[in-house]
Formats: structure tokens, sequence, C-alpha cells
């Protein structure tokens, strides 16, 4: 193995379809019209020195380096910023040329320090190679000047260390920064000889307003940005193409190693979700894989007050199996289920609901998409007629008017905020709905023209709003529904909206939000051009998530903005394989493909393929699950990669239908919440130690390739076959690609995925098939995937959560930047200097009457139960409503969150609960408990 090199053509791609000829060297070339001189050379295999540019970001033109000569034109311009022209000469090398390019080089070399057999980029420094390209031999200028070789160091950030020293103001991190991230806390301080980069106002790093994506340290050419992880092992010396584990946007990475040890994890530009960047997570957030909390061996108990005791990998699946067998055989079958993950693979997911529905023989199979995004899957297909987003991310490039609803993408979907940011930089206009004014409501050199700050669970009543507007005013795309709608339906739904209860004016009493502003934003979308919506968990967890999901697919329907690239309903999924959990039929109502158990011809073709009966009664879900449990007819659970007690509602409830089951089986990689509740412990592999495919949001299949064994001794998806061997339904499986091919066999969104294509194309949207044998990057192109566009009406019914009194306030929960999902991850990072906790935000006035000040312990109580945290005093929040993380097991915000859920589908109302806020002494007597509890976990896991 070697390291995976990918070309720098030093100028971005030029995307005019219009073509040039030249001549470089004597030899002609052709490239788009706007290519540079430089970008052209090396598309031809010549190499122009260079030092400030990179095809990353836009050409600058200060190093000198990469000058050419061009026949007939005075000087010698920089071929970075030189667009080429047709019929032009350009001549790369030449003595002049040689003369200058080693007079500047020396220039550098001079203020520079001369350790590179001791300094950490020895072998991976762009200035060194240039250095040996000019052919520089001697300093005529010596080495004893003015110089900046005694600057101090920065090692405030926990990933990388900033050795000013030896920067050479190239300017790439500052532009990295500023192009690429989006967040602008670089830039160049003081003038002259004295410019130097500085985070912020001569800040430390730490303390800038840096957000760690490593996009800098990415693009400096020199050691001044620098891996701490590359200062400790040493340069990389093989790398392999695999996809992040976190979020849904699916960032492609090269993991860059040393034997079986991970020295970096590099952003791919070739990755299509995230064309070569990264965020703080998936760029330096893996050492969770290799920490020492984690559990390598089996371990089983009787009873949950018993000590675990370890095991052989034998004795536990056996164990497994026979107290399965045991359970069924006393009170039916139907007496156990499972519960897929969406961190673990397609084909580890499949194998889960294949093991329930043929080994366990029911259809008790779900996964944590019922907490999250289930109401995307029923309200996307109602409408549309399949369960998933319309567009590809690139889509964001041509969108005019983009509306973002119920969602935080520079916190939660970091990649993609940054990508969007930069479309708005570029001219679009936003439109923000969330009670929040969550970082992308103003952020530098992006303001909303419009922020809908609505009161939580009012989604409905501001979604038909806007459509109100936009039939009353005559903003309708009539064309567009006439032709690719049911016009029927549509008319229907235009008479319901117009009703006058519907109008901004008379729903401002429900939502907060001013007639103007809605009036506004309704004329903008419908009226803007290409109209793109983004939506997150604050629409879909909520009592009418699924009513909020068809109201926006509504809207897109009427103003035409669903199928061409800068439009469509885009669901922002929120872990890693959240949208492939639910592809691979991990709903009890569902095989693969979003197909219904009920439906014969489907179910028998998997009843002949597996050699096994299937029942056509859907499953439990989760929260029947628990409730059976409770009742005392569901006594066992296997959980693969999912701790339900810490992110799914109402803890409490959760907790006790675990302690009444007799047979719970986890497979994780640390002792989570859950395990707590399990008699069984089975250790699960992170993504860098198995082989298999993750689906990301826009619907993209990619490779996740294994970089060293696994740790434990087994991926997850070989246990999983160990447990159906055991419960008597072998699956004889030798390699994932194995089990892809099954899924393309019996999924027809998928017939055309196999990892030979992956591995051709890099990856692959589905659908892929024969009617799209190169994937989908755009759906619902001439049709909907149902035929015509189903309009449905979308009648508000407030939620029986309702403030008074007792609890006057409303809480709604979310992510914050650094950390990911219940923190199982993130937390064993050092990811946690930015995020030590969990902290409530409050407004002014609502700490003010309650006598709260910033960051003091306060309680925080709902009719569920309370908790106690630190309170952050902040105008974010409007008054009535508070705001929190889930990010950290010793606040566990879900004590606090309801029963209440989605009408349709089960999905949790997170976002809604009603609160009373007041001073605490400091943690609860519980979270004390817990703390000590957690304390005996670690010792457990360090043993």
């Amino acid at each position: 193995m070697s390291l995976v090199h990918e070309i720098d053509y030093g100028t971005p791609l030029s995307k005019s379809e219009k073509m040039v000829t030249l001549t470089i060297d004597g030899q002609e070339i052709t490239v788009p019209e706007g290519t540079s001189i430089m970008r052209a050379a090396m598309e031809m295999g010549t190499q122009i020195p260079k030092l400030c540019a990179t095809d990353m970001m836009d050409a600058w033109g200060s190093c000198r380096m990469c000058l050419v000569e061009i026949e007939g034109r005075n000087g010698t311009p920089a071929s970075c910023t030189t667009p080429v022209a047709p019929g032009i000469k350009v001549k790369t090398q030449t003595s002049r040329l040689a003369e200058i390019r080693k007079g500047v080089m020396e220039l550098y070399i001079s203020d520079h320090p001369l350790d590179c057999l001791t300094c950490a980029a020895n072998g991976d420094c762009e200035l060194q190679d240039m250095a040996g390209a000019v052919g520089l031999r001697e300093v005529r200028y010596g080495y004893e000047g003015d110089n900046h070789l005694g600057l101090d160091k920065d090692t405030s950030n926990p990933y990388f260390t900033f050795d000013t020293s030896k920067c050479i103001v190239c300017s790439r991190c500052v532009r990295a920064c500023e192009e690429v991230q989006g967040t602008f806390a670089l830039t160049i301080s003081g003038r002259g000889f004295e410019s130097r980069v500085s985070p912020g106002m001569d800040e430390a790093f730490f303390d800038s307003e840096c957000v760690s994506c490593g996009a800098c340290v990415q693009a400096c050419p020199t050691a001044t940005l620098t891996e701490n992880k590359v200062i400790e092992i040493g340069q990389p010396e093989h790398s392999v193409v695999t996809t992040c584990a976190y979020c849904g946007v699916g960032c492609a990475f090269k993991a860059e190693m040393r034997g079986e040890e991970v020295v970096r994890m590099v952003p791919y530009k070739d990755g299509k979700a995230n064309r070569g960047h990264s965020c703080v997570k998936g760029r330096f957030a893996w050492g969770y894989a290799t920490h020492k909390e984690r559990i390598l061996k089996p371990m089983i108990r009787s009873k949950i007050t018993d000590p675990w005791k370890e095991v052989s990998w034998e004795e536990a699946i056996a164990y497994t199996a026979s107290e399965f067998k045991r359970i069924q055989a006393k009170h039916g079958k139907a007496s156990i289920g499972g519960i897929t993950s969406s961190r673990c693979t397609n084909e580890e997911t499949y194998l889960v609901q294949k093991l329930i529905r043929g080994g366990f023989g029911n259809n008790n199979v779900d996964t944590c998409a019922r907490v999250c995004h289930s109401p995307t899957g029923y309200g996307l297909g109602q409408t549309f007629g399949t369960s998933a987003g319309t567009q590809d991310f690139d889509s964001v490039e041509d969108s005019d008017v983009i509306v973002v609803i119920g969602a935080n993408p520079t916190d939660g979907h970091p990649v993609f905020g940054s990508r969007m940011k930069k479309r708005l930089r570029e001219g679009a206009r936003l439109i923000v709905i969330d009670p929040r004014k969550t970082d992308i409501v103003r952020t530098p050199h992006v303001e909303a023209d419009y922020h809908l700050p609505l009161l939580p669970g009012t989604n409905v009543a501001i979604v038909t709003a806007l459509a109100h507007v936009i039939v009353t005013e005559g903003l309708v795309a009539e064309d567009y529904v006439r032709e690719r709608c049911d016009w029927d339906e549509f008319q229907n739904w235009a008479a319901f909206v117009a009703d006058p209860r519907h109008s901004p004016e008379a729903v401002e009493k429900y939502t907060g939000v001013p007639a103007e502003l809605v009036r506004g934003a309704a004329r903008l979308y419908a009226t803007g051009g290409n109209g793109a919506i983004y939506y997150g968990l604050g629409v879909t967890e909520h009592s009418q998530g699924s009513t909020t999901v068809m109201a926006i697919a509504n809207l897109a329907m009427a103003t035409g903005n669903i199928g061409r690239r800068g439009v469509g309903v885009n669901p922002l999924r929120g872990q890693n394989n959240v949208q492939g959990s639910c592809d691979m039929g991990s709903f009890p109502h569902e095989l693969p493909g979003y197909r219904h158990i009920a439906g014969d011809e489907v179910r028998h073709m998997f009843e002949e393929f597996w050699g096994v009966h299937l029942e056509k009664e859907p499953g439990l879900r989760i929260p029947n699950m628990l409730d059976a449990a409770v009742e005392g007819s569901f006594l066992g659970l296997y959980v693969q990669g999912e701790d339900i007690v810490q992110s799914d509602p109402d803890t409490k409830h959760v907790t006790a239908g675990l302690a009444a089951m007799e047979c719970v089986v986890v497979q994780d990689l640390f002792l989570n919440e859950t395990a707590n509740y399990a008699h069984v412990f089975l250790p699960g592999s992170s993504f860098l130690e198995k082989d298999g495919t993750f689906t990301n949001a826009e619907r993209r299949i990619q490779r996740v390739r294994k970089v060293m064994a696994p740790k434990a001794g087994y991926a997850d998806w070989e246990v999983t076959l160990l447990i159906a061997e055991a419960m008597d339904f072998p699956m004889p499986y030798e390699h994932p690609s194995q089990i892809m091919d099954e899924i393309a066999r019996l999924t027809p969104s998928f017939a055309g995925v196999s990892y030979e294509k992956l591995e051709q194309d890099g990856s692959v949207q589905w659908p892929c098939n024969d009617k799209a044998p190169e994937g989908t990057p755009i759906m619902h192109i001439d049709h909907f995937v149902r035929g015509k566009g189903r309009f449905m009406v979308t009648e508000y019914i407030p939620t029986d959560e309702r403030t008074g009194a007792r609890f006057p306030l409303l809480l709604t929960t979310g992510r914050i930047l650094s950390q990911y999902n219940v923190g199982a991850q993130t937390r064993r990072t050092e990811n946690s200097m930015w995020h030590e906790e969990d902290v409530l935000e409050i407004h002014p006035h609502d700490a003010e009457q309650r006598g709260i000040r910033e960051h003091d312990w306060v309680r925080l109580e709902s009719r569920s139960g309370s908790t106690s945290l630190r309170a952050t005093i902040t105008d974010r929040v409007a008054p009535g409503v508070v705001y929190t993380t889930f990010h950290h097991p010793s606040t566990q915000a879900n004590v606090i969150t309801t029963d209440f859920s989605d009408w349709a589908t089960n999905c949790p109302e997170y976002k809604v609960t009603a609160v009373q806020v007041m001073p605490s002494n400091g943690p609860s007597q519980w979270q004390e408990e817990y703390e000590a509890m957690a304390k005996n976990s670690r010792r457990i896991a360090a043993e």
C-alpha cells in the first residue's frame, strides 16, 4: 500500500462549456474557457512552481513563483491569475524565469528555519519541494539579518500547532478559512516585514473564532500549521479512502496511516459530498476508536444488578441465542426484537433486519430514524412517492433562494453548511425559520433576508401561512402544477390554504411571527428564482412532524421548485447512515426499498431468496416494544450501535421498559447508558475496522474501507452472522460485497450498485438501476416517482404539550458543532474542550425574572422529570423559550422530554416541552448517583 496522492491543479476547474486551444511549451492543449494557464499546464503534465496557489481556492498571485512567458506579451505574468486565450503560446521554463524564481525562493529561505531534517513536515513540505524545483543551492543574503525565527509557537489548539516562525505569509490558510470554510477567523496582521497570519485579534487559536475544521492546516504549504499527531508519530506511509462516521453529509477522507496507526484524516478532494473539506469531528475527532474505555471482550450477567463477567465470543453468542430461544419458547416468537444502527453500514443494518425477520420470525425491527427522520419517509413518500431528499449537495450552487427550516447546518452539518454559506456570499437570498437565532441567521458576509422566529410547535401553521400568501397573491407556478401534479388535489389544497384562518395575520397569535415577515418570505421564495428548502430535526421531531414535511412538499410543488438543479426539498439527515438504515428495511412495516411487508409479491420474493417464511403483519416500533415490555409481553432485545436510554424521549419510560426485559443484548464500542440495563455486551467495531457502505443525506452510497483489524476480533457484520447461526438461521457471507450483491438483487433502487461500480465511480446516488445506470443526483426531473405530485391538506393541530402557570417556558433541543449526537464518540476526544457540558440557553428577560445569572446552576423541570445544568444568558432564544443540547449523559435532557410523538410515525416530540427553570445549588441527586456509576463503568473499561 502507498499514499493516495491527489493532483493539485493550482486553480479551480472552469465550468465553461466553451473550449479554448493554446500551446504550452510547444504542445497544443484544449481546455474550458476561464481555465488558468497554471491549470492547463498541469492537465498536460507540466507542473509550474507555486506556493500561494491551490485548486481548493481562487487564484491569488502573490508568491511570484508561477511566472510564465507568453509570446507577444511583455512581462512575466503569474500563470495562476492569467486565463488561457485562443492561440497563445506559453513558455513555462526559460533562463529568465529560472533566475526570477530562484531569486524569489532565496528571499523565502532567508527568513525560514533551516531545520528540515527535524521538521515534522520533512518529506511533505511544498517550500522544500519548490526549493528543489527551482534549483536553489545557496542563499546570497545569509541568515543573520532581521527575521521571524524567534516567534513563539501557538499550541492552544488540541489538534494542531501554529509555528509562525515558519510562515511564508502566502495567505493560503487565511483564504481557506474565508473561501472554503466561511468563518473568516484568520487575517494578515501587520504591514511589510511585520506581516504575519493572526487568528482573530492576535488571539490564541483556541480562543479565536476558529472552528478547527482543518482547512487552514490542509492548505498550509509549510510546517506552520501541523497536526499534532504528525509531530508525534511522523509522516504517514500509506492511506486508505473511507467515509466519515459522523453526520449525514458523508465526507470522504484519506485515512493516512503508519502501520495500523492513524496519523491523520485528510478530506478527499474527489469526495463528491465534501469536495475536499471537513469539520472538526471528521478531521480530528477519530481518537475514540482507540480510546482506553473501549470494551474489547464480550461480557454477560444474569441480572442487571450483577457485576459483568468477561467471557469468550463463543460463550457470549451461545448465551444470547439460548436466552432468546428460551424467551420465545415461553412467551411466543413476537416476544423479542431488535434495533438497527444508523452508525453501522448498510450491509450490517441489512443483516440485522434479516436476522430479526428470518431468525427471530417476526417484524419487531426498528431504527433510530424512528426518533429523528421517520416523518421524512412518510411525508415525502405521500407527496412525491419516495422517502428521501431530492437533490445532490452540488445543487445548492445553483440556488437563488435558500430556505432553512428547523435545521442548524453550520453546527449539525458543517461541511454542507460551508457550501451553503459560500453560495449565500455569492448572492443567494436566505430565509431561516427557527425559534433560535442560529449562526447562519447572521454570520460573516451572510445575513438572512428573513428570520421567522416561530414558537416551537407551530411549524405547520407557519408553512401553511406561507402557502396562503403564494396562493392568494397569484404566485403559484400554475403551468408546472397542471403538468406535474394532480390538479384536483391541488385545487382542494389551494382552497384550504386560501382560507382566511391560514393567513399570516390569523396565525400570528400561534406562531409569534409578525405577519409582514411571513408575507415577505413567501414572496421571496415564490419569485426569487430557484428555491431550495433544507430542513432538519426541528421539522420532524414534533407531534405534527409528518404534517410539516408534507406542507413543505406542497410549498415546493406549488412554486415549481422540484425536478431541477438549485431547488428541491432536502432533509439534512442526522447520523452518518440514517438514510441507509431506512433504505435497508429497518422499519417494522417495510422491507428494503420501502416496500410494505404486507405486499405478497415482494414478501414472497424475499421468502424465496432467504428460504424462510416471513410474517405479513408489521412488527413493533421502539415505543411499542417498551410499552409491551412494561406490560410483560416483550422480553428480549438486540440493540446494535444505539443508545436508546440517552437518545430516546421520556428516559424513565425507556429505562422501565429495558429493566422489565429478561435479555437485553447491546453491541457497541463503549458501555453506554443502555448497557446499564443489558445482560449481554458484545464489543462493536468502529468505522475504521470494517468494510461496507454508508448512504448519506443526498442518497449517495459510498465505500467504508477497513484500515485496521477489528480490535475486538470481529466487525459488526460478523457478530450478527454469529448470532444468526446460533439462532439456526445461518447467513453464509464471506465479505460485505456479497451482502451488497444481495441487496442489489432484491432492491430495485439499488439494482445497479456493486462494490465494483463504487470502486470505479467513487460513489453513486440511488436509484441506480437499468433506468439510471449512473445513479440519480436529482430526483423527479420529468415526473414524480408516484406519477403525479400529490398535494396534502395540512391542518394545524396544536400539540398537547402546553405551557401554563406551573411550566411557563418551552424547551427545545439541538446539537452543537464540536459534539455529536449522544456524545459517545466525541466526548472521548479533545472536542470536549469546546463543550464540556450541556448548558441551558435562556433569554435575559426570563433569567432576570428568576434571579439567574450567567453560569448559575439551574433546575430544569417538566411534567416528565427534572435535571440540573448551568445557564447561559443569550438573545439567541426568544422570551419564553429555552434551549439545550443532549450530548452529555450527566445532564440527560431526555429525562425532561415527554412521550408525545408524531401522529403518523411515533417520532418523539423532542422540540416542544413545557418546563420551568429555577435557581439550583448544583447537580441533582440522581446526577450525583449517575456520576458515581459512570466512574465505575470507566474503571471497568480501564481494567
